[in-house]
């Protein structure tokens, strides 16, 4: 039996998780959602400990596909599943379809991201699905994503994926994509600035949605710049393998 999970960040009411199960359907023999009662977008890889953590089970997408609402981060969605409040393991966890890319440096801050690392750090198999459209607010903006999720998802499903690495896919906001790319992580670049109150108080981060450098190819910025998908598979493992040898020669234990 294929037996998929879906989680997100932007919440289990939101318009992309409704359009990422309609696209998966025909793929599995049973979908089970498990995601945030309310947004959680850019809460990183948070997980909850010796602290109640509110669930709702009774919950059901699309009309027939159970759901969990949890008052919670998306990586404990996945956590909580993989300790039994659903059935466990499935043959892949997908995460999407978010609202918004998630590129470049943006994969370290990400809930959608967060939550297929938990699934690969439980020993599933995991894909990460957005969508760069900061604005789309019904299913059918999510459609041409869904189509680009179900194609990855299939091949995920025949071939499998190494330990501890997951496909993070960013979809561009057009009607037809030009294809799939296989890509690298780019560079992001941020635009915040600090807003304070009048009495100095409260403060806030403000600014511009961030740009990058999308004349690189090869890159996940230079791909959906470019009308494609971008497919970049990701890894836990964040030594600096290349790093090593330099390091080596730094003699650390010499004195300072």
């Amino acid at each position: 039996m294929t037996y998929i999970i879906l989680t997100n960040d932007d919440g289990v009411d939101a318009p992309g998780i409704l359009a990422l199960a309609r696209a998966l359907r025909p793929l599995a023999d049973h979908l089970h959602v498990i995601a945030p009662a309310e947004n959680q977008s850019m809460s990183g890889h948070k997980i909850t400990l010796f602290q109640d953590i509110r669930v709702e089970t009774d919950r059901m997408i699309d009309g027939d596909i159970p759901a969990v609402a949890v008052h919670g981060s998306p990586a404990d969605c996945i956590a909580l599943a993989s300790h039994g409040l659903v059935d466990w393991p499935p043959r892949l966890v997908v995460s999407g379809i978010n609202r918004g890319a998630n590129m470049g440096q943006d994969v370290v801050y990400s809930g959608t991201v967060s939550a297929a690392m938990e699934a690969s750090i439980q020993g599933v198999p995991a894909v990460a699905v957005s969508l760069d459209h900061g604005t789309a607010n019904h299913p059918d903006d999510y459609a041409a994503a869904g189509q680009v999720a179900a194609q990855v998802v299939k091949r995920a499903l025949h071939h499998g994926l190494p330990p501890f690495t997951i496909l993070n896919v960013n979809v561009p906001e057009i009607d037809a994509v030009r294809g799939i790319c296989l890509t690298r992580q780019g560079v992001r670049i941020y635009r915040d600035e600090l807003e304070r109150s009048a009495d100095g108080q409260f403060v806030k981060v403000v600014g511009e949605a961030p740009t990058g450098v999308v004349d690189e190819p090869g890159t996940d910025l230079w791909a959906v710049h470019n009308g494609y998908a971008s497919l970049t598979p990701l890894q836990l493992d964040l030594t600096a393998h290349t790093f090593m040898a330099e390091l080596a020669a730094w003699d650390v234990d010499a004195d300072i």
